[in-house]
């Protein structure tokens, strides 16, 4: 389904589109998904919407079933990708944790702006972009995600997340029909 509007002040969140990331093996391209993206940011930024750029660089503690990776990260690992083209009034958030407002400044940093609404995309789908669009949600955002500008390293687990879980949180829409929603005045 389509986005319907978009509050007049609405931020564009994307998460984990860094080196490190965008170079695992995922479900769709990630090079579809960053030109999206850098889309998305674009527009944004000609709207002088927010826009922020999420990276993770380490994981909550805690026993899980599935190994995680451990050791240090490559250096450049958290670098956020080039083509995003990141400005200098790009917010950028680091994560320890799967969503984006866990202990981070991401919540203060919106609601200062006076931020009602977030648009979400980014890598992974399952993960990164449902964590925090379900943290979003929950703190009272409205909440669209762009769905061809997102991706899973498994395709299940992305189907699961936008038949299933994204309509519970929001409206989904493609990038051209965000895109579209901010060029029409929302």
């Amino acid at each position: 389904m389509a986005p319907t509007t978009l509050d007049t002040k609405t931020a564009l969140i994307l998460i984990d589109l860094q080196k490190g990331i965008v170079s695992l093996p995922t479900a769709h391209s990630t090079a579809d998904v960053i030109k999206h993206a850098g889309a998305l940011a674009e527009v944004f930024r000609s709207h002088r919407l927010p826009v922020v750029l999420v990276n993770v660089a380490g994981g909550a503690p805690g026993r899980t079933e599935q190994p995680r990776r451990g050791g240090d990260f490559p250096a450049d690992w958290t670098d956020i990708v080039p083509e995003l083209n990141q400005k200098p009034q790009d917010h950028t958030v680091t994560k320890r944790t799967w969503g984006a407002f866990t202990k981070t400044d991401l919540e203060q940093h919106l609601k200062a702006l006076g931020v009602t609404q977030v648009v979400i995309a980014g890598v992974s789908t399952s993960v990164g972009a449902e964590s925090t669009a379900r943290e979003a949600y929950a703190l009272g955002f409205n909440v669209t995600l762009a769905t061809d500008a997102m991706t899973d390293m498994n395709a299940d687990a992305h189907h699961n997340s936008i038949t299933r879980i994204f309509p519970k949180l929001g409206e989904t829409g493609t990038t051209q029909e965000i895109i579209d929603l901010l060029k029409k005045g929302r």
